[in-house]
């Protein structure tokens, strides 16, 4: 055999010559050559680091052609320049069949009651190596180990764990909670959870990381059995926060058996959280609704689709009719998808002639869009999030990612474990922040006091990027001169955190090479929320952090869809694509577009709707997937207001305690039963694909908006997705080459130019605006502080917990309500002994607006005078107390400063001294 030229990319497989990558290991290059069953394995997943344990993966190689080989484990050897591999020597298939069969000496030999049968990794080896039988006798086994049946979701049986250490290792590679080890020695080891404990006992956070690794039912699901191989597997994207995680939905008969994440998946990488594998099971839930209903004489009743129609379409004619278009409005979803969206800021200005449209979107996350735009001029994050693995240093200011975007919170916790340096910004002790190099605990409210000292000593330390400053920024010198007056005395005692903390931390941030930093509602949520984005913005500006990889200004997302919200024009001073309406030729492109008149003043945000229905000026408002009551500030303003209206239609998958004041319901499809695209926070356009048909009458949104569009006298096409998305692209620069058919199984980070080309980092040759603008903003107290600190003196924040989703609507009709049941009150320790609360005591927690009782907490994780509690249970209606303050620039309400006093409940008390006595 005459051998080709060798150079340092060729290496034999089987004698045939293959092209291999530098770093690429055996295991990896034969199985890109010759397919993924090219060699088995039993230890190696495609999400974990190359471990070695079970050698089933030998192979032979050799140096020469015809010398002499060796044998060694292809899962983390790597190849070099013309060796000869050998895969199916007659040796090896010997060697891998003896491992196997000593693996099987003690396992359960119960394939075919297994649970698992048909789905089983160690079933598909044994076959794969030609086992019939084993020679060996059956040696003492660990039959007898209890099932773990305690959890919702992950059960373990460990009588047929192999010791392959793939649950172990997803636990601390994948997801970072270090909660399985190995305990014991020799015949005696075991996998344990914790301290030997139970699943649901552990700190296990239910992310099914180790189900999907184990290649037994050692450890399992209680889906996972019916994910049977030859079950229709439809792929979609996760509706639960702005990570957007791929999913792969198995399917049969038109009901869903169980959720994996696929291993190719360029967001998640085989990884989810417990929300996005396990909590889907509300789809058909029995509370769902299933057909439109009218209030009439007080009570809801059924009707059929086209008097729902006709009787909207009257009752929206005759108020436009009698009051003018802007007596309506609309509230859209970042739970619907991007064409949903569109067509329904489309359908409140094409058809019924007002900029009154406004979206949850715009209500957390607008501080960020307008703060980056004026710096940056592109109001969406600069990076991917794969960055992570290029930075130096993280900064995570105001975001608790491990429980709001677990899959990123992963990889930041990842990275923070590893010991690299990383920077949490937080009022609390978030489970990051127990990781980090540098935690500034700041009084809620003080963002702006900690960025401006860090600047101040970047600045004072001569570690600014003057190369970058000069070439690629303006306004330098003027925010210079501001930051360097500011008064540090001043910051450090209203910030609470000490100067050399702060000192420290910017310090960190300014030496790296490549600084990445992410924000969440902690940052937007506030009076300052604007403000403190574009001192994100001047840190990264300051010291060169924009247009690479492994920096940038990267904010997190709260809800699934809220960056593609926000592009398609739901807020009611910008239309599809981020144009200003109030300005002419603008106007006049949408108005060529839609084929009718567009107005051309600002309209309502969500805020301001409330005041006009209470002041008799809005008459009707379509809600489209948001629960106001629950999620919105001040509750007992928000019901007013709704009960101010003439006309209140709801378009909802459930009776949230907002559409209990319809009236009109209208049972929509939820993301498992329709197709669309989702924009998650990293710009990324992915298709969502229909799973499974929606229940009873119910229809996609899209569906619902197409066909008022119609029914209201406007022209639109019956509702596709792959439709409504040519429309988006032809108004929408940025989504210019987006088309359905391209977008696969990854999708494309927009700007995607006309000829499909996508955009993994912003910023890289210049900003949007030209050059990006520095901004000065002093440290402003909020309102809320100023006007009742002295009579309320605790500030309460909102946060949420990884089990729940924002007002719980999904989350608390699966089994993750059997995880976490209720909302809880974190108090320190010094405040719960000044007011004799004890663990598990109710707490009387009131503001100016009102007062609930929420179950205390005891925990350091907040410093005295900080309470912090969730609003996922409409039973306590946290948001009664929250505040109508909103940022200065956004109109995005200040969830986060709340002043509060406490008292223990005197109902609570009362009834103890009962039973006492």
């Amino acid at each position: 055999m005459s051998l080709p030229n060798l150079t340092t990319t060729i290496a034999f497989i089987n004698d045939k010559p293959c092209a291999f990558e530098t770093g690429e290991t055996i295991l990896q290059f034969t199985r890109r050559h010759w397919g993924k069953d090219s060699i088995p394995t039993l230890c190696d997943a495609p999400n974990l680091e190359a471990f070695g344990s079970c050698r089933v993966c030998s192979v032979e190689v050799a140096l020469e052609k015809d010398g002499p080989r060796r044998t060694k484990a292809s899962c983390h050897t790597l190849v070099e320049p013309g060796t000869f591999i050998y895969t199916e020597s007659a040796a090896i298939q010997k060697l891998r069949k003896n491992i196997i069969e000593l693996v099987l000496t003690d396992h359960p030999l119960d394939c075919l009651t297994c649970e698992v049968n048909g789905n089983c990794e160690l079933q598909d080896v044994a076959a794969r190596v030609g086992i019939r039988k084993v020679r060996y006798p059956v040696g003492e086994n660990h039959l007898d180990r209890e099932k773990d049946l305690s959890h919702p979701y992950l059960t373990s049986d460990l009588s047929k764990c192999i010791l392959c250490f793939r649950c172990v290792r997803a636990c601390d590679e994948v997801q970072g909670q270090l909660v399985l080890s190995v305990a014991g020695r020799g015949f005696d080891s075991k996998i344990v959870k914790g301290f030997d404990q139970s699943f649901f006992e552990s700190d296990c956070v239910s992310c099914g990381a180790c189900a999907q690794a184990c290649p037994t039912s050692a450890i399992s699901d209680v889906y996972q059995s019916k994910a049977l191989v030859g079950q229709d597997k439809i792929r979609t994207v996760c509706t639960y926060c702005g990570v957007g995680c791929n999913l792969e939905v198995s399917v049969k008969n038109g009901s869903i058996l169980s959720i994996q994440a696929p291993w190719d998946a360029e967001v998640n990488q085989g990884h989810t959280c417990l929300k996005g594998r396990y909590a889907f099971s509300f789809y058909k839930h029995p509370e769902r609704l299933q057909y439109p209903m009218i209030r009439r004489n007080g009570q809801l009743e059924r009707v059929s689709w086209n008097e729902v129609y006709d009787f909207i379409a009257a009752k929206l004619s005759t108020i436009r009719t009698e009051y003018g278009p802007n007596a309506i409005a609309g509230i859209s979803s970042s739970r619907c998808t991007n064409e949903e969206n569109y067509l329904m800021q489309k359908f409140i200005r094409a058809v019924i002639g007002t900029n009154n449209i406004d979206g949850c979107a715009r209500v957390c996350h607008s501080p960020t869009a307008i703060g980056m735009q004026r710096a940056f001029g592109t109001g969406a994050a600069t990076n991917s999030i794969e960055d992570i693995k290029f930075a130096d240093c993280i900064m995570v200011i105001g975001a608790n990612p491990t429980e709001g975007h677990p899959v990123t919170g992963a990889k930041l916790k990842q990275f923070a474990m590893k010991g690299k340096t990383t920077i949490v910004i937080d009022p609390r002790r978030t489970e990051l922040a127990k990781y980090a190099t540098h935690h500034l605990q700041l009084r809620p409210g003080t963002n702006i006091a900690v960025l401006d000292m860090m600047l101040y000593y970047i600045i004072k330390e001569g570690l600014t990027k003057k190369d970058f400053i000069e070439a690629r920024t303006e306004g330098f010198e003027a925010f210079k001169d501001s930051i360097l007056n500011i008064n540090l005395d001043d910051l450090e005692a209203v910030s609470g955190v000490p100067r050399e903390q702060v000192r420290a931390a910017a310090i960190a941030y300014a030496s790296t090479n490549a600084a990445m930093s992410f924000h969440g509602l902690g940052v937007t949520e506030h009076y300052q929320g604007t403000f403190t984005v574009m001192q994100i913005a001047n840190l990264a500006m300051i010291t060169g952090n924009v247009g690479r990889r492994g920096c940038g200004v990267n904010p997190l997302r709260g809800q699934n869809n809220v960056q593609g919200m926000a592009d398609m024009g739901v807020q009611p001073y910008q239309g599809a694509g981020y144009f200003d309406v109030t300005h002419p030729d603008y106007n006049r492109m949408y108005e060529e577009f839609y084929g009718v008149n567009i107005p051309i003043e600002i309209g309502l945000t969500i805020p301001q709707m409330y005041n006009a229905a209470l002041d008799g000026q809005l008459k009707a408002l379509w809600i489209m997937g948001e629960d106001l009551v629950q999620s919105d500030p001040n509750t007992s303003k928000v019901i007013k207001a709704l009960e101010s209206l003439d006309l209140l239609v709801v378009q909802e998958i459930f009776m949230t305690e907002t559409a209990r004041y319809a009236d009109v319901i209208l049972p929509a499809a939820s993301f498992l039963e329709k197709e669309g695209t989702f924009t998650n926070g990293e710009r990324r356009i992915q298709r969502v694909n229909k799973v499974v048909e929606p229940v009873g009458e119910a229809k996609a949104d899209g569906q619902i908006l197409a066909e008022m569009m119609n029914r209201m006298g406007y022209a639109q096409a019956p509702y596709t997705a792959k439709g409504v998305l040519e429309e988006i692209a032809q108004i929408v620069p940025f989504f210019a080459g987006v088309k359905w058919e391209e977008l696969g199984t990854q999708g494309k980070q927009w700007p995607v130019a006309p000829d499909g080309a996508d955009t993994k980092i912003l910023h890289v040759d210049a900003f949007k605006r030209g050059k990006a603008q520095f901004f000065f903003r002093e440290y402003i107290e909020s309102p809320e502080i100023l006007s009742f600190q002295q009579d309320y003196p605790y500030i309460l924040t909102t946060n949420r917990v990884l089990e729940h989703y924002n007002a719980g609507t999904m989350t608390r009709r699966t089994p993750n309500v059997d995880i976490v049941h209720e909302d809880l009150l974190l108090i320190h320790p010094e405040d719960a002994g000044r007011h004799n609360i004890a663990e598990a005591d109710w707490v009387c927690v009131e503001s100016a607006r009102g007062k609930v009782d929420i179950k205390a907490h005891l925990s350091d994780a907040v410093k005295p005078g900080v309470l912090s509690t969730t609003f996922h249970f409409p039973e306590l209606l946290v948001n009664l107390i929250t505040s109508d303050v909103h940022d200065s620039e956004a109109n995005c309400p200040e969830f986060k400063v709340v002043a509060v006093r406490i008292r223990r409940a005197r109902r609570v008390a009362e009834r103890q001294t009962r039973l006492v006595v």
